[in-house]
């Protein structure tokens, strides 16, 4: 996702201020190429700028910085201090810093995504006294493939976290549950914005399925599972080599497509090479064609341990491909097993194996899960949504005052 601004952004640091508009700024650990991160590049660019000056704060050296660096009238500033690895004196220098930057650009409203810099920015929010702070779940920072103490430990940082926040954003109904039930905030500190696409993006792709299977080396007779994913740890690609593996064995009419990259990319290499998958697998690296690669697909299958709503089951499903997934967190919310795509437990390759299977051999299943997904992803999926829910959010916390007012004007109107 291309957010093609039109000229050099402005920096927090001598920006213009405009009185009449609210400053919010938007933190983000890492401008990797990920849901959350091409959302929050999406949100800079297009909240309202009759009402709104955005602002963005990103740790240096992300897929998407120059993505950033384009987007017309955003104050956008990569630092070189905010990282991921956990290091307490860092991490300290870098809430001096966010706290420098909110104070003297005067910040509004803080809104921070991902776990580091959801908990650092948060800290640097309160100590400059920015009157309203949002933080967005994409997922949350403690999951159950951490070593007790660490997830315990993320979970009472989250506890404290949630009481600098005034409103903790949810893309996935599940991780308000989940957040509650680990006594995170109360039930009115939550609101849901699900995590948007650009619906006729992946509705209308700008290249056809046969020419990009030509461009990719893929026959007329091959049936084709794909994936879309930073391979990491969270997303399990090592299971996707395997569910291959197994499928393969059994079809060997299939063939992989990984768009994606990380720091799990040379042991799945490795593993491929191990079962025989050589030549039956192509590795694309990051790709910014993920409309026209879905085409290409019959399948796609993603192996996930933990998710928020991963934005990629979303895409796959609007671009009318049937839909195999692990049922964690906010997926089940939106694939429905025999509905709209196929479940599978995490850590389960061979059964993954045999859903991608029952999903290639039935074509009644895949013409009822496609249905079934379209009628699924209404307009609060649409990106655009997003951004205007964000916006009503923000109003709503930056003018109480003019919210007092229409209210008895409502009950006023309903009577």
């Amino acid at each position: 996702m291309d957010v093609t601004p039109a000229r050099p952004s402005a920096t927090f640091e001598g920006a213009s201020m405009h009185s009449h508009r609210y400053r919010i700024a938007h933190v983000i650990t890492r401008l990797e190429l990920g849901g959350a991160q091409q959302n929050t590049l999406y949100c800079t660019a297009h909240h309202d700028r009759t009402r709104f000056e955005a602002g963005l704060i990103a740790g240096a050296g992300g897929i998407l910085d120059d993505e950033a660096r384009r987007i017309a009238d955003a104050r956008v500033d990569l630092v070189p201090w905010l990282e991921h690895p956990v290091s307490p004196a860092a991490d300290l220098l870098a809430v001096v810093r966010l706290r420098r930057l909110f104070r003297s650009a005067r910040v509004d409203l803080v809104h921070t995504h991902s776990s580091k810099a959801g908990i650092l920015g948060r800290l640097a929010a309160r100590l400059a006294g920015v009157p309203a702070i949002v933080h967005t779940v994409h997922g949350w920072s403690f999951n159950d493939t951490q070593a007790a103490a660490i997830r315990a430990s993320y979970v009472r940082l989250e506890r404290l976290a949630a009481r600098w926040t005034r409103r903790l954003v949810v893309v996935a109904a599940g991780d308000r549950e989940k957040g509650l039930a680990h006594g995170i905030g109360r039930p009115e500190l939550y609101t849901l914005v699900r995590s948007g696409i650009d619906l006729t993006e992946f509705e209308r792709p700008r290249a056809s399925r046969d020419e990009v299977r030509r461009r990719l080396g893929l026959g007329p007779d091959h049936l084709v599972v794909g994936t879309v994913a930073c391979l990491k740890p969270q997303k399990a690609p090592l299971d996707f080599v395997r569910a291959a593996a197994a499928a393969h064995a059994r079809d060997p009419r299939l063939r992989f497509l990984v768009a994606g990259d990380g720091e799990l990319r040379e042991a799945m290499e490795r593993l491929v090479a191990e079962r025989g998958l050589s030549g039956i697998m192509q590795f694309l690296g990051w790709r910014q064609d993920v409309p026209e690669l879905l085409q290409a697909m019959d399948v796609f299958l993603l192996t996930s341990l933990f998710e928020g709503l991963p934005r990629s089951v979303l895409q796959a499903m609007a671009a009318g491909v049937p839909v195999v997934a692990t049922a964690v967190d906010g997926t089940p919310e939106v694939v429905r097993d025999g509905a709209t795509g196929l479940l599978v437990p995490p850590g389960q390759p061979e059964r993954a194996a045999e859903r991608v299977l029952e999903m290639i051999a039935s074509p009644d299943l895949r013409a009822r899960c496609i249905a079934g997904a379209r009628r699924v992803l209404t307009s609060e999926f649409d990106i655009r949504h997003m951004v205007r829910d964000l916006d009503r959010l923000y109003l709503e916390l930056l003018e109480p005052a003019r919210d007092a007012v229409a209210r008895p004007q409502e009950v006023v109107r309903s009577a």
